[in-house]
This record gives C-alpha cells, structure tokens and sequence, in this order.
C-alpha cells in the first residue's frame, strides 16, 4: 500500500473520529463543557415543530411611534410653558403627526421660540397669528428626529422583548430583527403559550392620571347613545369612542374603561370612567416593580419603586389632589384607581386590582424591564405542543430510516459489493451532513428531515452514474482497475454538474424561504456537498484499497432494461402536444393562486390553522354543528383518518392575527368536554404577512432558474441552459397545475416541493445533455435527431434506478411520514414522474429545434 493510499486512509479514519466527537455532546448531556465549546457549542438543535414552542413575528408600529414621541415633546412642551405662566390649550388634530395648540395672547408667541430654541431642537414650530383670534402654534418633529426614531424604535423594541423574555425563563431563545418593522422571535419548548404572548406584546404605557368630575354625565347613557346612533360599538378603538362624544363630556376629558374582577364569581367586566386627558407622571418614572401579598383579600399587587425624579412628582401630585382619585392607567386600560387620602413620600406607590399571581409577575418583569417605545402586532404565530413535536421526531425517524433502508437493500441486490460501497459512502454523507448541522448551530426541522431524506434518495444518483459508466467500460472489455478509473473519470463531470445545479436551487431556497424551509435548504445543500466528498473521495478511496489488496477481482451488476434502443424523438411531437395541455393548466392555476381564488392555505391568503387531537373519537358533523352554531359558520374542518386529529382551517385576510386556537379551546371543552380536545399546534398568519411569503416563493423559482441558466450555459451552451430552464419550468407548471386540479391546498411546503422538483428535474436533465454533449465530441458524428435518440438510450437505465429509489423515499414520506408532510411527499412523488418524463421527452428533443 503506498503512502498516498495510506495518508487518505488516515484522513478519512479521522473525519470519522473527529465527526463521532462532534455528534457526542448532542446525545451524551454530560459531556465536559470544554468539549462542546470547541467542537459544537450548540449541539444537534430541533426546530420548533420537534420539540415544541412558538414563532412568532412581530411588526412594529412605527408611525405610532413617532406619534408617541411627539406626544411626550407636546406634553413636556406644554409644562414648560406653564412654568412660564403661560396657559396653552391643546386643539384637536386631523394629522397624528401634528399638534396644535393655542396662545391667551400674542405676547407669548417670543416666549414659545425661546422655549423652542433652548429645550426642543427636535421640533418645528408654526405660529400662525390672525387678528381677532388666539394666536395658534403647530408642532411637528423634524426629519432627522422621524428617520431616528424610525431606526431605532425597533431594535429598542427588539431588547425590550428580549430583557422580558430572559426573566419569563424560556431556554435558548432565537430573538433577532427581519426587515425594516419586524421582529421573529423562537422559544422552544415554551409550556403556556398564551402567557408568553401577553407579555410579548403588552406595550406596558404605564401613565398617572386623575378622574374627572363627571357630575351631571352620565356615562352609560352616553354610550349607549353612541352605539344606538351607530357611532360606536363594542370592541372598537377608545379614540373612535371620544371623537362621537366630542362635545358631550367636558373638555380636556377622555373616556376609559376600568378593569374589574368580582372576586366571587371572578368575572371580568369593562366599566367606563372619565379621566382628566393630562398625564401627570408615566412608567419611565419607575425604578423597579415587585410583586407583593396584601389587601384586604390577602391578593397579589404590584409594588413600584419611583426615580428620584418620580418620587418627588409624585409627592407633589398627591399632596395637590388630597380626597381625589387617580387612575393608574396600563396600555390605555384603567388597573386601579384609588383615593388619595394624604401626600404620599418615599418615592413608592402601587397597582392592584384582581390579580393572578402569574398575572402580577407579568406586570412586575414589563414595567421593571421597560415600556416598548410603540405598539406592536403578533402578524405570525406558529405554535406546536410537545406531544406533536415527539410524535413528529417518531414519524420522521421511522419513513426516514424505513426510506434509508429500501435504498441500502436495493443497492445492494442491483449492484452487489458496489451497492455496499455505495451504502458506505450513503452513511458517510449522513454523518457529515450531521456534523454540519451540529457545528453550523443550524436548526433540524420536519422539512429539515424531509431534506435529509430527499437527499439520500438524489445521492444515490451519483453513485449509480459511477456504477453504469463502470458497467460501460466493462463490456468494452477492460481490466477492472481501468473500468473503475474510467468509471469515476468519466462520470466526474455529471456529477459535478447536476449536483451544482440542484444546489442553486437550494441557496435560492435559502435565499429566499422563510422558517422551517431554510431548514430544508440547508440540509439539502449540506447533503449534496457531503455528497459529492463521500462519492468522488470515499467511495473511491474503498476501490483503491480493495484494489491494493488484491480483494477486486470481479464486478458484477443486475440489469433492468438490457441495451435499449428506444425512437424518442419519434413521439416528440405528441410529447409537446401532452406537454403543452399540461402547462396551459399550470398557467392557469398560477393565474387563480395569483388572484386568490385557488385552495391557497393559510401561508399565502392569511389567517388560522389549528391541529387538535382528541382523547375519544369524534364526529366531524357533530364539532361542525358546534362551531356553526357559536358564531364559526365559516370555518373549513378536516379529520385526520385514524389518529383522532381535527384539522381546523380559516382564511382570513387581516392584517394582525386574532387568536383563533383560544376562541375555539374553550367552546370546544364546553361543548365537547367528553372528547378532551387538546390544541397541538396553532399557525396563525396575518395577510401582511402572507403576501410577503408569496412574493419570496416566486422570486425564489425565478432566481434559482436564472441561476442555473447562466450555470448551464457557461458549462456546456446557451442553448442547453434554455433548454433545461424551459424543461424546469414545464416540471413546475405542470405539477403545479396537477395539484390545482387535485384541490390541493397550495402552502409553503407545497412550494418548498416544487423548488426541490426544480433540483430533481435539473440534475435528470443535466445528465443527458452531458452524454449529448460527449457523443457529440465523437469523430463519427451521425444525425443530430439520432445522437440525441443514443445519448437518451445510453442513460435510460440510470434515469430508470434514479426515479426508482427517489420513489422509495418517498412513497417511504408519504405512509409513514404523517400528515404534516403527506401533501409535499405527494407533490415530489408525482414531480418525480414528471421529471423523468420530461428530461427524456422534453429536454433533450427541444435541443433538435436548435439544429433547424
């Protein structure tokens, strides 16, 4: 054995070693923290959808913000000018980014700008003097002040929600800023979902105001007034609420409502209250908040520590307002609003009102931590229970093994000893491809499996692209040392090429995709990059070993299709009519997915899709009857055959998420309490959202097409590049418009299938314009319709073995993979089929229209 052989042996013997050290810490917790920080720090780490949690995204309002920002400058604005005797009095705005307030005199327009000058340069000020009127001044910020609230009223947002998510206790949380407005937010293996999205999004305005004297208004009357007018109902804006009333209620008031619990019955309820519309102190005023024991029912309260600052103005407002009340107002929700019975010193004040223990927590960790600087609004929630995540790692695990071993047992039967090689170098591509995810820090989710698996199928390509060149040389009657080195030699270039090409549309897939399916992408890019070291490396590296050994002295391989000589071109135009028909279908249902009218799933028309799984059987008429009675009459209902799973699906274009799966939980334990309903995971999208998500998934096609057109036409010929674009983009249509026909909900997996059809049609083409191309380098060149016939027949026994064990996988996902990836497995088995079909019939016949 001579030194190269034996340095390479080393080589590959210590990737295994250094591969089995890596994997160890993610299986073996007790491993020495030394060896997971310098190996992979992070470990092996399952998505959401394995192990449980939420994702949410969150968009800021950052007009709101602004808005905010010019509120506190007026308000301060106008204090300033009190201690200056001067009384100015605010006006109503048609502009949010304006405010206007009106002068006693024209003397005091000089004092305004000097205030202005001295202690706001984020403002612009506009004094409007008329004669015969009270002079008017109009406030707004300036351009520089918007652009930087603008820049950084999300990150600030952004640590906000980290500081209260690291005192919620949620392990490794995935917290980071996506475009201009949002915020994606992971916590894996969050037990109360619900509890953590209340103290996401609580926006925590804490601010101090008095009651107004509401003798002589009479609340209830007014509101109902309101309502009975059509001016206002239930569950809409307060603002829209004081605007109807304007006129009605004294000025420099506003209606709230108080939050009241009974203490019995524990029923929560809305009284309205008037309040004075100054703020006289706000939570930036507060230091630190506990939780405390007390009252007279022994409840939980929040305890406030005040600044300095606050402390001595809030000695000072109580000492003016003796035997007054004052609100303490949260988000624009009166908690609590008490007596003020003498001056209170200390600096320390306190919110009650019925609170939970969890409830005062929750209070305690936003205001200590800090208000947002704007509102913000869940426009993602994605939330998968533990029990599905298990059942999900459970049903992955077992297609995929079963999938893996259908490949490694028909390798074996078709190819003898080279199928084991094969299976060896299949192994080796796993290993590393988990070594890759370990040190890469990346996530393993369901699609991430699917990619897995998926590429085990692909990867077997490569190894029998190998094995039929061997069997080639072998009947031109060469030594087994030359027809393996001419094996490899000659097969190098397909390999590299419809690898390449498959993995342009997986870095567009990453590029472009959102979520789990940048799972997919990366381990399918991963698994092709092993892939190529495992086949062009390891696999040769055995040969040359059993070689030296003097253990190679015969191979021996099946045949399933005994040398074909097959006319394709002379059905091609029957071929192109068959296709033509096919793609006019998928045009059309682009068209309708583009309109909306298609069976578009939450991903793309917006709205809520829940996953319940019951304890008892159930009766899909009787859970209908319940929701059409209870208001839900819309609500589209699946049955999950033989597991006990309700699917549950609404589509609905609204900008922010409404919390369906709470709705529905509680009617569904009171209606059908026998069955003990069990919400396992809930995706609610909001259409901001969802458009986003379409927009990504057709420019993800388009870029990965582009990219390989240029790929295929610097490597081989322009014309082979249009060819094979035109073939992908024929694959994609045509599936596409099999599954419109089909009724088949269009999600991102779906798409996520359709991007890998694109790879999988690209690598089948790739390998016959390679042989075309090769035999037309040949002296003795026949018809251009009759080399493409040969090149087509000399690879059909590999197009044949490739599509069979890609199959395997599949069909492997699609019974024993479960329902959340039956419709992708469905949609790749039936790309597979017409993927082969059109890199025989379409492809490589379109290149005879470039010899006319």
């Amino acid at each position: 054995m001579n030194t190269s052989l034996k340095l390479k042996i080393g080589l590959l013997l210590t990737l295994i070693l250094f591969s089995l050290m890596t994997l160890a810490p993610s299986f073996y917790p007790s491993a020495p923290e030394w060896w997971k920080k310098y190996l992979a720090p992070e470990g092996l780490k399952l998505g959401l959808d394995l192990q449980g949690g939420m994702h949410l995204v969150l968009q800021v309002d950052l007009d709101k913000a602004i808005e905010n920002s010019l509120d506190l400058s007026a308000a301060d604005f106008k204090d300033g000018l009190a201690e200056q005797q001067i009384s100015a009095v605010r006006m109503k705005s048609d502009n949010p980014a304006q405010v206007i307030f009106t002068l006693p005199n024209i003397g005091a327009v000089d004092t305004v700008q000097e205030l202005v000058a001295a202690d706001f340069p984020n403002l612009d000020v506009e004094v409007v003097a008329e004669e015969g009127s009270f002079p008017r001044i109009s406030l707004q910020l300036k351009p520089e002040e918007i652009d930087f609230i603008r820049k950084n009223a999300v990150n600030q947002s952004l640590e906000i929600v980290r500081n209260r998510i690291d005192q919620f206790g949620v392990t490794e949380p995935v917290i980071l800023r996506q475009g201009e407005n949002e915020i994606v937010i992971q916590l894996p293996g969050v037990k109360d979902p619900d509890r953590a999205m209340g103290l996401i999004g609580q926006t925590a305005q804490l601010e101090f105001k008095l009651v107004a004297d509401a003798q002589g208004v009479d609340l209830s009357r007014l509101l109902s007034d309101a309502r009975a007018a059509g001016q206002w109902s239930e569950g809409e804006s307060r603002k829209k609420l004081n605007l109807a009333l304007q006129g009605r209620i004294p000025q420099g008031t506003e209606v709230y409502f108080e939050r009241r619990i009974n203490n019995q019955t524990k029923v929560e309820s809305q009284v309205p209250i008037l309040l004075e519309s100054q703020v006289l102190m706000t939570g930036e005023m507060v230091k630190n908040a506990q939780v405390r024991i007390g009252g007279s029912f022994n409840e939980p309260y929040v305890s406030l520590d005040l600044t300095g600052r606050g402390g001595k103005l809030f000695a000072h407002i109580t000492e003016k307002n003796v035997n007054r009340r004052l609100a303490i107002v949260l988000d624009e929700v009166v908690r609590s609003a008490p007596v003020i019975r003498e001056r209170i010193l200390g600096g320390s004040a306190q919110i009650s009102g019925s609170f939970s223990h969890e409830e005062a927590t929750d209070l305690a960790i936003v205001l200590r931590v800090g208000a947002l600087p704007a509102p913000v609004e869940i426009i993602q929630n994605l939330t998968v229970g533990a029990s599905l995540g298990q059942d999900s790692i459970n049903k992955g695990l077992t297609s995929g093994l079963f999938g893996a071993l259908l490949i490694l047992v028909f390798m074996v039967i078709y190819y003898r000893l080279s199928g084991v090689i094969a299976d060896i170098s299949l192994t080796l591509n796993i290993l590393f491809l988990f070594v890759g995810l370990a040190m890469l820090g990346a996530t393993l989710t369901l699609p991430g499996i699917a990619g897995i698996i998926l590429s085990i199928g692909m990867a077997v390509d490569a190894n029998v692209l190998i094995f039929e060149r061997m069997r080639e040389e072998f009947a031109l009657g060469k030594s087994i040392k030359s027809g393996v080195d001419s094996g490899f030699s000659k097969a190098f270039w397909s390999i590299v090429d419809s690898q390449v090409t498959t993995l342009i549309t997986a870095l567009a897939l990453f590029m472009f995709g959102t979520g789990p399916i940048k799972g997919f992408a990366v381990t399918l890019s991963l698994g092709i990059i092993f892939n190529l070291f495992a086949v062009l490396f390891c696999s040769r590296l055995i040969y040359d070993s059993l070689y030296t050994g003097r253990r190679l002295k015969k191979l021996t391989f099946m045949r399933l299709i005994k040398k074909p000589n097959f006319d394709f071109m002379k059905v091609r135009r029957l071929a192109f009519v068959f296709s033509t028909v096919l793609v006019l279908i998928g045009c059309a249902a682009f068209v309708q997915i583009l309109r909306g009218q298609a069976n578009l799933g939450v991903d793309f028309s917006g709205g809520s899709l829940l996953q319940y799984h019951a304890q008892q059987p159930f009766s899909l008429e009787e859970v209908r009857g319940v929701l059409n009675s209870n208001g839900y009459p819309d609500i589209d209902l699946q049955e999950v055959t033989g597991e006990n799973r309700l699917i549950v699906k609404l589509k609905k274009s609204e900008e922010t998420v409404a919390n369906l799966g709470e709705q529905l939980s509680v009617l569904l334990d009171r209606e059908q309490s026998d069955k003990a309903f069990q919400l396992e995971s809930q995706s609610e999208i909001g259409s901001s959202i969802s458009a986003v998500l379409r927009n990504k998934a057709i420019q993800a096609i388009a870029i990965s097409l582009i990219g390989v057109l240029f790929y295929l036409a610097i490597r081989f010929d322009f014309s082979f590049g249009l060819a094979a674009a035109a073939a992908t983009f024929h694959d994609v249509l045509a599936v596409l418009g099999l599954c419109w026909l089909m009724n088949m909900e269009i999600t991102l997996l779906i798409v996520t299938s359709l991007l890998t059809l694109a790879g999988y049609s690209l690598n089948d083409s790739v390998v016959v314009f390679d042989r075309i191309r090769e035999n037309l380098k040949k002296e003795e060149e026949p018809s251009f319709y009759q080399l493409i016939n040969t090149s087509i027949n000399q690879v059909l026994s590999r197009s044949v073995v490739t599509s069979l064990t890609t199959a395997m996988v599949l069909l492997s996902l699609l019974v024993l993979g479960g329902s959340n990836i039956h419709d992708f497995a469905q949609t790749l088995l039936i790309g597979v089929l017409i993927g082969t079909y059109s890199s025989i019939f379409i492809a490589s016949p379109l290149l005879s229209l470039k010899s006319r």
